[in-house]
């Protein structure tokens, strides 16, 4: 049986919140009485995505309790943030909420450093609105195309030109900033191109920066990882999305896992450096990561993100353990592709 998560979602959200762009450690030196030194020792260093964050977060402190020599350190700096500390050699462990672009492959190239590439789970882009909102019960992809495409920055700046039965109120815009891979795939999903936005939003690498937005204003809307709406449902709420087939679907656990929820569901990773998996404490970390002793923590309330198959992370174990490097994502995100690939 897993044991049940020791640190609460809600810790390390909001350890992430006052920590963004700087490292968060895990467990120095565990729980009192918890874990005996068992010849494992190094540091461990992480950054990347805030939407990884808080499964590569629950990993961190796990691992750190079971091997207290083992410091795993976890740092928010958005998905591109953490492909150039990633190339620049200053990190392990590359989380990302999307697949590694060419050009972050040439530099991480350029830089003589190679990768293994490893989903670990499913996350649902979530639309959210304030729970004061009583206008919006779905939107389509059109409208949220006409919403944030570039065309829109200084022209569409109100709910009901978005459609005509929706108020005459200003539309309060927050998303991501363009270091994010949410940012990124959303732009790709929704208006068709990578990093294909208006500019006039509020923008945080920061996701709990953006629920606070959100919460604060009764015309606001924004998006953001699955987890951090499932984390504060009390603090604003979901729309529905149609894909254009008349159906409007809720983002959940559910529909993420049965690929219902589009085009917002996608895989989000790790990237570990190879010559970073030689050592000891790093090869243990990742298999961890991937085993069935940590993995159905995934789909936990802690965490809040959809597992995959055991036979897929099966299948992700062994592609580490051979070390096999390189991305099966060869021209970036896939909007709507699935992990079939990793089973070849």
């Amino acid at each position: 049986m897993t044991a049940p998560l020791r640190m609460s979602r809600r810790r390390f959200t909001f350890a992430a919140a006052g920590v963004a762009g700087f490292a968060l450690l895990a467990a120095c030196g565990g729980d009192s009485g918890a874990g005996e030194t068992d010849g494992l020792e190094g540091d461990i260093i992480v950054d990347g995505s805030s939407t990884v964050f808080p499964i590569t977060m629950a990993a961190a402190e796990e691992f750190s309790i079971m091997h207290n020599g083992v410091r795993v350190s976890v740092g928010v700096s958005g998905t591109g943030g953490g492909f150039k500390k990633f190339a620049a050699g200053e990190t392990d462990i590359s989380d990302a909420s999307r697949p590694i672009k060419p050009s972050e492959i040439e530099a991480v190239t350029a830089a003589g450093l190679d990768f293994i590439e490893i989903p670990v789970a499913y996350d649902g882009l979530t639309v959210v609105v304030n729970p004061e909102n009583d206008w919006v019960d779905c939107l389509t992809v059109d409208e949220l195309k006409k919403m944030w495409e570039p065309a829109a920055q200084g022209e569409v700046t109100n709910w009901n030109q978005i459609r005509d039965s929706f108020p005459d109120m200003p539309l309060d815009l927050f998303a991501p900033g363009v270091d994010s891979g949410t940012f990124d795939y959303f732009t790709e999903a929704v208006v068709g191109e990578a990093q294909s936005s208006r500019g006039d939003f509020q923008a945080s690498e920061d996701d709990n920066v953006l629920v606070t937005g959100v919460a604060g204003s009764r015309s606001a809307i924004g998006y953001f990882g699955l987890s951090y709406y499932v984390e504060n449902t009390d603090k604003v709420k979901a729309v529905p999305i149609d894909s254009g087939n008349g159906t409007c679907v809720e983002p959940s656990f559910a529909t993420v896992a049965d690929g219902s929820y589009q085009p917002l569901s996608r895989p989000i990773f790790i990237y570990v450096r190879k010559d970073a998996a030689e050592r000891s404490e790093v090869d243990a970390f990742v298999k961890y990561y991937l085993s069935s002793e940590f993995t159905p923590l995934i789909s936990s309330p802690e965490v809040g993100y959809v597992q995959l198959s055991s036979e897929l992370y099966a299948a992700l174990t062994q592609r580490f353990a051979d070390r096999v490097t390189g991305t099966l994502w060869p021209n970036g995100a896939e909007v709507g592709a699935s992990l079939d690939r990793y089973m070849q």
